[in-house]
């Protein structure tokens, strides 16, 4: 898949690749203030710190670089309000692509996400060798949920997830949408 945009700008609202060293205390501040909305469904907010913040970005550098996932801030109206993610699943044989976001919880409930995403899908089908795009959520996140339904995804499989958060069943809820084709239907 060829590099997406550093930055993609929707109006209000801007995706842009977060910047290792200049991000890390708003987005710190952004986590901490969200802690109680995200974590019954994120796992990695139970070991928030400033010292993971900055592996987390550190990482996103490295991964971006390395053309594996690309991690972008959410700003609306300049400031960091959650973040999102287009990446290859590292047990992915074939040409999917998943995508991923969360928000603060001040910004929830005004197509943000939904905006988001759509920009990420848009990104994704860019690129010639992906398929299909996939969102993976536990079934009991109707917010996260509402948002493939939004953009015309279909519901696709489920099954066991990996790493439960504390709001979790325990199952992942797929997500899939087809790359359209040259006549508009889905292939």
């Amino acid at each position: 898949m060829d590099l997406p945009p550093q930055v993609i700008e929707l109006g209000d609202l801007t995706l842009r690749r977060f910047d290792r060293e200049a991000d890390l205390p708003e987005l710190f501040q952004v986590i901490a203030e969200s802690l109680d909305h995200l974590r019954p469904w994120m796992p990695w907010v139970a070991d928030h710190s400033l010292t993971r913040t900055a592996d987390f970005l550190a990482r996103r550098q490295e991964a971006w670089e390395g053309g594996r996932e690309f991690t972008y801030a959410i700003a609306l109206d300049s400031a960091i309000v959650g973040a999102c993610q287009l990446f290859r699943r590292e047990d992915s044989p074939d040409n999917g692509r998943e995508i991923g976001y969360w928000l603060h919880p001040a910004v929830t409930g005004r197509g943000v996400a939904t905006r988001a995403a759509r920009a990420l899908v848009d990104q994704a089908f860019q690129s010639p060798d992906v398929d299909y795009v996939e969102v993976v959520h536990d079934p009991a996140n109707l917010a996260s949920g509402a948002v493939p339904a939004r953009l015309g995804f279909t519901e696709f499989s489920d099954g066991p997830t990996g790493r439960p958060a504390p709001g979790d069943t325990g199952k992942a809820q797929v997500w899939r949408l087809a790359r359209p084709r040259a006549d508009g239907t889905a292939s």
